[in-house]
């Protein structure tokens, strides 16, 4: 279990490394010179030498590039990325104020989609007409065809400003949650679904099934009790996963609803060239990943007592 450990922390360090280093190259390294991007492009020409030298010196970029990294790296992994260009505050303070409207939108998106999977797979392997099941089947596959800006504006169109339920913009109350929510969940809970469908009909098949038909089990018991244990731990995995593209496409869905969160602040720094917010924000998104992944990783062997007995007896292999 030792070496389990390490070596998923150890791929979960590897996974922010890399986020810090690509974005450091792009962000820092390709351009002519680095400096320019942290000015307007339309005031460009008229900014004087003098200046551009003295932000090279305040940003360090007046430094060998190795010596520019292993500063950023070393106060990055306290932290420190670094002042906003646009507003003069510090990134991680900047990240911390919009952070908590960004989780609340992905921890209740992910929570949705994880409720419609599981409604999906067990209507799909508890009904016993085949045409209710092929067409419950199809709904994960029509649920990830639809952009999610589109499916946004749809339920912005219907529910706002057609029937007025709930607020179309804005992040005051539960009620402006609603909608976000739904957009950033339906698209998510589709490879969810899919994943779960297949699983529940898997083991739906196995032989503890066949034994608890003998014992005089129903079809919805063996479902509820026997199967949907078994059936869900593949669905832990996926989650975790899933929270990627949910903070992902938090960017598309803060935008349309009118949102703050990291997404509306990632906007604003692209929007404005803003480069250590732009680095500090997609650090912090392999960062979240990276922490969900590690945590289900985690989890897995202390709820699937198979891999448990895999890492037992071939603990270097697991590794």
């Amino acid at each position: 279990m030792l070496g389990y450990v390490l070596s998923k922390v150890g791929r979960a360090l590897f996974v922010v490394w890399a986020a810090f280093t690509i974005t450091f190259i792009l962000l820092f390294v390709f351009p002519a010179n680095p400096v320019d991007l942290l000015f307007d492009p339309a005031e460009l020409n008229t900014i004087p030498q003098e200046v551009r030298d003295q932000v090279a010196a305040q940003y360090g970029f007046n430094q060998p590039v190795f010596v520019q990294y292993l500063n950023r790296l070393t106060q990055a992994a306290s932290g420190n990325f670094g002042n906003s260009v646009g507003s003069g505050r510090k990134v991680s303070e900047s990240l911390l104020e919009v952070l908590p409207n960004t989780l609340v939108l992905a921890a209740g998106s992910l929570a949705l989609a994880v409720v419609i999977g599981f409604a999906i797979a067990l209507l799909a392997t508890g009904t016993r007409r085949p045409w209710l099941r092929n067409f419950v089947e199809s709904l994960p596959s029509a649920s990830v065809s639809i952009p999610v800006f589109m499916f946004g504006i749809l339920l912005l169109q219907l529910f706002s400003f057609t029937l007025g339920w709930f607020p179309a913009f804005g992040d005051q109350g539960w009620q402006s949650l609603v909608l976000p929510v739904i957009t950033l969940a339906v698209p998510v809970s589709g490879p969810i679904a899919q994943l779960l469908v297949r699983s529940f009909a898997e083991e739906f098949r196995a032989g503890y099934v066949t034994t608890s038909y003998a014992k005089g089990a129903t079809r919805g018991g063996i479902i509820i009790g026997d199967v949907f244990r078994n059936a869900s731990l593949p669905a832990l995995t996926i989650a975790g996963i899933t929270f990627g593209n949910l903070i992902a496409g938090a960017v598309i869905t803060e935008t349309v609803f009118a949102r703050s969160g990291v997404g509306r602040l990632t906007q604003s720094a692209i929007n404005t060239l803003d480069v250590p917010l732009v680095q500090g924000i997609i650090v912090f998104v392999a960062a979240s990943f990276a922490l969900i992944n590690l945590v289900v990783d985690l989890i897995y062997p202390l709820l699937d007592p198979r891999l448990r007995a895999t890492l037992t007896v071939h603990p270097v292999r697991s590794a």
